[in-house]
């Protein structure tokens, strides 16, 4: 990674640079580049055009010039677009079926088993739960069209895997070059079909090898990139993000592309076939589902990331214990309230907390925030937490003056936070003017500011122009202010925890407790944070 970006890096200062060019403005990319068996590929989008819509012209061509009728036995009175109409509908219904299949399942996994995520620890094992799901779905889809042949379905994903690409490349996306590397093996394997087999017999499978070979490889590789980044995210995607549904549509989509030739494949035999292939299937659906409902979503390699915050008001003086879990994994309300039994104040109801913009205590990591599902305890006075650091977290306002014709107000917003680190305010203004960038919302609306100076830098001020509120001619605004102590983040300032106050002392036992408790499958983030409100 080092290496690859200090070669960029290098590139980008060099005469060579694309950089300055890039002063003019956005503009629209011109290249298709992609890599494949290790071999770099990079063409004009103009070039592309060229390619694909020769690959559909030889295609239709082809497919055309080598119609042949069916024999007189099997006839069934459909000329070549009716015959290739129903192939087409035989390709595009067992996309849909698969994508139907797999988010069926993903919704009994999600809302009937209550088992979300099942798959997490292991990036690749929800190929297992979804793969058979959405094979069964793409063939129940073939029992619902009039008899097709297998090479009717083998020229129709032909014409149909060139005619995306073009598409595609038309609306200028370069990602186009997928369905034209999948589809050249297709007419490369429909043109060895006609040297090794006879109309009207079925596909040879030499020809089943050639034309699946690289749709499997690239394929492959899709599911692999996608998957590696995907499943990580849906363990911060939030509890109200459809996380299954995701994954379990990447499935469908990328297995819909890596193996097409299973559907004419299917049509080379008889119905009684078919019927027994979906069974099978839906049995292999059945075992996978039952087995993942039984497996725990978190190991100590892939850890639940659960969020936590020691908030000290420094204006009421009150200490509260927020945690929050950003994924739909089954266990966290359990967990919570297993928190509140063994720290909260004795006697405490548990309710879940409302994540919106006006929760300023999570502002520390706003808007990542919106994601969290957030419980608030009760913490109790203990007398060992009466010595604690006093905080000097200061919000005021200077250079203060209010146009009374004009209906505004002026004012320097002056946060001072020593010993406070990644500082954020939060409140609610009509602002026309200020020195973070030229276009604040022209509405009354909630703002956030987040601050992440270097350490010592104690701070920090912004310029406003704010419009008053109809019918007020003085000042008055509520600032939301929170901060992290600088000292109180466990485990970085565990060396240290003696200056991090009744916060480092908390974290000390929950950490302990949470480990013997879960086993090392959470990895909690635990930040001493100091807040209150202030009216500037």
């Amino acid at each position: 990674m080092a290496e690859n970006t200090l070669a960029l890096l290098q590139h980008l200062s060099s005469s060579e640079s694309p950089l300055p060019s890039l002063t003019t403005g956005y503009a629209k990319p011109t290249t298709v580049f992609f890599q494949i068996f290790g071999f770099f590929v990079i063409y004009s989008f103009k070039t592309a055009i060229t390619l694909y819509l020769s690959l559909l012209g030889f295609a239709l061509m082809f497919v055309r010039s080598t119609f042949a009728p069916p024999a007189p036995a099997v006839k069934h009175g459909r000329g070549f677009i009716a015959d290739h109409a129903v192939g087409l509908l035989a390709v595009v219904g067992a996309v849909v079926g698969a994508l139907i299949s797999v988010n069926l399942m993903a919704l009994f996994m999600d809302k009937v088993l209550n088992k979300p995520l099942s798959w997490f620890s292991i990036e690749f094992s929800c190929l297992g739960l979804y793969g058979p799901g959405a094979l069964a779905g793409a063939l129940l889809t073939q029992l619902f069209l009039p008899r097709v042949r297998e090479q009717t379905v083998f020229s129709a994903l032909l014409l149909l895997q060139a005619f995306l690409a073009c598409l595609m490349q038309f609306l200028a996306v370069g990602s186009a070059a997928v369905f034209f590397l999948s589809g050249l093996p297709l007419l490369l394997a429909s043109i060895l079909n006609k040297v090794l087999s006879k109309p009207n017999q079925d596909i040879s499978l030499w020809s089943y090898a050639l034309g699946q070979f690289i749709p499997l490889t690239i394929g492959a590789q899709l599911t692999y990139v996608v998957l590696e980044v995907f499943v990580p995210l849906t363990g911060r995607m939030g509890d109200e993000a459809p996380a299954e549904h995701i994954i379990a549509t990447i499935v469908g989509v990328t297995g819909s592309y890596a193996i097409p030739l299973a559907i004419p494949f299917i049509h080379r035999y008889s119905r009684g076939t078919l019927v027994r292939a979906i069974v099978l299937f839906s049995a292999m659906t059945a075992i996978s589902m039952a087995v993942y409902s039984v497996r725990e979503p978190f190991d100590t390699m892939h850890q639940k990331r659960l969020f936590v915050i020691h908030m000290e008001n420094i204006t009421s003086g009150e200490q509260h214990l927020h945690v929050g879990a950003a994924d739909s994994a089954p266990g966290f309300d359990d967990l919570a309230h297993d928190i509140a039994a063994k720290f909260s104040v004795s006697g405490f109801e548990l309710v879940p907390s409302v994540m919106s913009d006006w929760n300023a205590d999570w502002d520390t990591i706003y808007p990542f925030s919106a994601f969290l599902s957030p419980y608030k305890l009760d913490l109790p006075l203990r007398e060992e937490y009466f010595d604690a650091t006093e905080h000097h977290f200061t919000v005021s306002a200077v250079n203060d003056t209010i146009d009374a014709s004009a209906g505004t107000r002026s004012l320097t917003l002056k946060i001072g936070h020593p010993g406070i680190i990644w500082t954020a305010v939060a409140f609610d203004a009509h602002v026309l003017k200020w020195t973070l960038d030229n276009n604040p919302p022209d509405e009354y609306a909630r703002h956030h500011i987040k601050e992440g100076s270097f350490y010592g830098h104690d701070t920090w001020t912004v310029d406003m122009l704010i419009k008053l509120p109809p019918g007020q001619s003085t000042g008055g605004l509520r600032i939301d202010f929170v901060g992290v102590h600088e000292k109180a983040m466990w485990p970085g300032k565990k060396a240290e925890k003696e200056l991090g106050g009744r916060a480092m002392q908390l974290f000390e036992e929950f950490d302990t407790w949470l480990e013997q408790e879960k086993g090392g499958t959470i990895d909690a983030t635990l930040l001493g944070c100091v807040g209150g409100v202030a009216w500037v």
